[in-house]
């Protein structure tokens, strides 16, 4: 590779803010987001604990991440100065929004917090079910029966690749078009995703204001949401392959483009905190019982969710010099590979992010690792992940890993699930044009099997002119992608 692909915008959101000013304020700096959500009820949880943005006026309308994306697009294109009506693909990285799921069965059943009944979409429930925290803990189990927050969700699809035809009628409900198909059209008109007690104000029935709402639940229909909202004319795809859902997007745009068959893209990912994906989280004991995230840290108890949504514009070299776009960085090595060891757990030797770091490093003409200067780890500080991802770069690049700086910013972050391969690609892109590595926060005890540089702490200026970003996902899916600074 020579850098036929550039990078020429991107536009970013975390629970740090917006913009690339925020990220060197929050993951730059070490400085974990972590606090108890109020987005919903946490009661019924073992923790409170997300790195989830709070109220205010950086808020998005409703936490719909129709919303999010379409601030990150619009910024990324802003950026790159890449007009409406180009023809340029629409890659979207994303599970759906689940929020508007829990929403639909709590309307339905006439729960607190739907729409109507006067409660808030964060109804806190009463004092019974609700336990004290301490250092992002509950001290005691909840009093009663808890509620089941994972029926109807997409959230369980690994490894499935949408490809996005002509959807254009939103809804998932078989209705007339008088009834749900109008009480969308209505809702989008007022601004897309509704919250409490808008039908009402619109005149459409609560059920209808919420099965119309479902739409955004689709992968598919977010991603001809977004595009339409750009105003971009080329082919959309969508990719609900876990956590390295973005990534995938960003390698398929990358391949397009090098092949010559687009000559620009919006990659685009996103994830904001909600309860359906935070209830299977904790009911599979994956989350942090202190209420912090420490990869690679030998007292490590587990992951947190957090807010993140991102866009890039990716170009051919030659499509951004004819229209006088500047670089902001090259991608020019990528790699996907899958292990297929266990639905959840990596291979415990990091065989499958290992062949992944090594193709994108064969594509990038540098097949020892010569050139990196940085890691951008996948880092979930989870039991299993981090030792094996160490072994997984051990293997990638022998003589050099331990010479090579690695950090995991979901460490202040926040694991961002589809979100994480496009925010860490901007994250790292950041870390080549600023010259500066974001450390691994809260490392406090060396882990045998965790033996390498991993920025503990404090961040580290570093001449950089390569770096590598990887990711993984259930079901063994493992991403890597390598960018070069202009």
């Amino acid at each position: 590779m020579t850098g036929d692909v550039t990078v020429t915008g991107f536009g970013v959101r975390t629970a740090f803010g917006t913009g690339a000013d925020a990220l060197r304020r929050g993951v730059f700096a070490g400085i974990p987001s972590f606090a108890p959500t109020t987005r919903f009820d946490t009661g019924p949880y073992r923790t409170p604990m997300a790195g989830a943005a709070p109220d205010g006026p950086d808020a998005v309308e409703g936490w719909a991440l129709r919303h999010a994306l379409a601030r990150c697009g619009t910024e990324a294109l802003a950026m790159a100065d890449l007009p409406q009506g180009t023809d340029a693909a629409v890659l979207l990285g994303i599970a759906g929004d689940c929020t508007s799921i829990t929403r639909y069965w709590r309307e339905a059943a006439g729960r607190p917090g739907a729409e109507g009944s006067g409660g808030g979409a964060a109804d806190h429930g009463s004092a019974a079910s609700r336990r004290t925290v301490t250092n992002g803990q509950r001290e005691s189990a909840p009093q009663g029966p808890t509620r089941d927050v994972s029926r109807g969700g997409p959230g369980g699809v690994v490894g499935r690749r949408t490809e996005v035809g002509g959807l254009t009628e939103p809804g998932l409900v078989h209705a007339p078009r008088s009834d749900a198909a109008v009480a969308a059209a209505r809702l989008a008109q007022a601004g897309g995703l509704a919250g409490p007690g808008q039908g009402h104000a619109l005149g459409i029935d609560p059920a209808l204001a919420a099965a119309a709402r479902l739409a955004d639940a689709v992968p598919a229909h977010l991603a001809e949401s977004l595009a339409g909202g750009l105003g971009l004319t080329g082919p959309r795809l969508t990719f609900t392959n876990a956590c390295v859902a973005s990534a995938a997007a960003i390698i398929h745009a990358c391949r397009l483009i090098s092949s010559g068959r687009i000559d620009a893209a919006v990659c685009a990912g996103g994830y904001l905190v909600e309860e359906e994906t935070f209830g299977k989280f904790d009911s599979g004991r994956a989350l942090s019982r202190d209420g912090m995230v420490r990869p690679f840290s030998a007292d490590r108890t587990g992951l947190l969710l957090g807010d993140g949504v991102a866009a890039v514009v990716l170009e051919s070299a030659e499509h951004a010099r004819r229209r006088g776009a500047r670089p902001l960085a090259s991608v020019v090595g990528w790699g996907a590979a899958t292990d297929a060891h266990h639905i959840a757990q990596p291979h415990p030797e990091g065989v499958g992010l290992a062949r992944a770091a090594r193709q994108a490093l064969r594509l990038a003409g540098d097949p020892d690792g010569s050139s990196l200067g940085y890691v951008n780890a996948h880092g979930t500080g989870t039991k299993y992940n981090d030792g094996a991802e160490t072994r997984g770069l051990r293997a990638a690049f022998p003589e050099r890993a331990e010479s090579i700086p690695v950090s995991s910013t979901k460490s202040t972050t926040g694991h961002l699930l589809e979100a994480a391969g496009v925010v860490e690609f901007v994250i790292t892109l950041l870390a080549l044009t600023d010259g500066v590595l974001p450390p691994t926060a809260g490392l406090t005890q060396a882990d045998p099997e965790c033996d390498l540089d991993y920025v503990p702490n404090e961040p580290r200026r570093a001449d950089l002119r390569r770096a590598l970003t990887v990711n993984a996902a259930f079901g063994g899916a493992n991403t890597a992608l390598v960018l070069e600074r202009p």
